[in-house]
């Protein structure tokens, strides 16, 4: 299985030491070059978990569909869906919504973090959802009141 991963996700799953639940569905996660420039420009969430093998870097060969998507993107997603199309991934995971619409648009199998949390609970790899995701708003991740409240009901929580 081929799955391609912008940051927020890897991010999102470093700041609650948690990026072995990508481990538990993935052998192995594709980012494109911008997607680790982007985790390794600070000592931040993420910057040492990226360097994990079960992460690959990849760099993409179409330069001009990655210009037409910096109109509504940052590098980094547009690298990630470019690199999705080229590859023929199974999956990409993107998390912003203009991202995630655009991959949406291209016809890919886009996922979000939160249901990886969910899916994580319903097979047993975690036990409950709610400290996870009070952990991820603590450390600076924006999860609206609305999706708060529709993970935490769909986990029975």
């Amino acid at each position: 299985m081929i799955v391609v991963s912008n940051a927020t996700p890897i991010i999102s799953l470093a700041s609650i030491d948690k990026i072995d639940i990508l481990k538990h569905f993935f052998d192995r996660v594709y980012i494109a070059q911008a997607v680790y420039d982007e985790i390794k420009s600070k000592r931040a969430f993420g910057y040492q978990e990226i360097d994990d093998d079960f992460f690959q870097i990849e760099h993409i060969k179409d330069d001009f569909s990655q210009n037409i998507l910096l109109n509504d993107l940052d590098l980094g997603e547009a690298q990630t869906i470019v690199l999705a199309k080229e590859m023929g991934a199974d999956i990409v995971l993107i998390d912003e919504t203009i991202g995630y619409n655009i991959a949406k648009s291209q016809e890919l199998n886009v996922k979000r973090t939160l249901s990886f949390l969910i899916a994580s609970k319903k097979r047993g790899y975690i036990d409950e959802v709610k400290p996870l995701l009070d952990e991820m708003i603590d450390k600076g991740r924006w999860i609206s009141r609305k999706v708060y409240r529709d993970v935490l009901r769909f986990c029975d929580e």
